[in-house]
């Protein structure tokens, strides 16, 4: 199976609106692994690790805001190499 991991940085309305446990249910749903952290400059960064499919769900999940009170401005992705070796998806 192809897998591709992703670090995506996102900024807005999506610190204080559950939106990194929102993102953890959506990780699960499509058996994403990483995880999903608050930075101090209000961000949100993400690491995603998963089948191409399922990113590409993911990402727009993301790019959307899976809470309903957040709200996505800015949104930057790069492609990591080497893939991180998560085994579940988590919330720091």
């Amino acid at each position: 199976m192809t897998t591709i991991a992703k670090r995506i940085r996102v900024q807005g309305r999506v610190q204080g609106v559950g939106f990194r446990w929102m993102t953890l249910m959506v990780a699960q749903q499509l058996h994403i692994v990483g995880m999903a952290q608050n930075e101090p400059d209000g961000s949100v960064t993400i690491e995603a690790v998963g089948a191409p499919d399922a990113m590409a769900q993911f990402t727009a999940a993301v790019k959307a805001s899976p809470s309903p009170s957040g709200k996505v401005t800015q949104y930057t992705e790069q492609v990591l190499d080497p893939i991180p070796a998560y085994s579940r998806f988590m919330v720091r």
